[in-house]
């Protein structure tokens, strides 16, 4: 085991802290979790600019693309999207009409969920 492990931790050692630097690359600022999920995270991105690339999304996201393209396709068989081919990229137009899936928030459409986080967005 390494120094500063578990095994200090348990013996009573003091543990080596990361430096400050690497602390803050390696870990976001909410880390653990957040209020809304990855789904609506990349409807965000995809609400405040439809043309964007998947890569792009992806790192405001803070997930991997592959994750992205996996939320897109669920996102539009849903109907919640729908991806326009313009040229060599796609262009995203979001349904805001749709209700939020969920019992509890189906009174809201996703347009007014959208509306909250985007300005402009409606």
């Amino acid at each position: 085991m390494k120094p500063g492990g578990r095994a200090a931790a348990k013996q009573g050692r003091p543990q080596r802290t990361p430096s400050p630097g690497r602390a803050a690359a390696a870990e976001p600022p909410a880390a653990g979790w957040t209020f809304l999920s990855n789904h609506t995270h990349v409807l965000v991105c995809l609400a405040a600019d439809p043309e964007q690339t998947l890569r792009d999304v992806a790192a405001q996201v803070g997930i991997t693309e592959r994750a992205v393209q996996r939320i897109v396709a669920e996102l539009e068989a849903a109907g919640v999207l729908a991806r326009e081919r313009e040229g060599r990229r796609n262009r995203y137009r979001l349904d805001l009409s749709l209700p939020l899936r969920h019992p509890l928030e189906q009174h809201c459409r996703i347009g007014d969920l959208i509306g909250l986080v985007v300005q402009g967005a409606r």
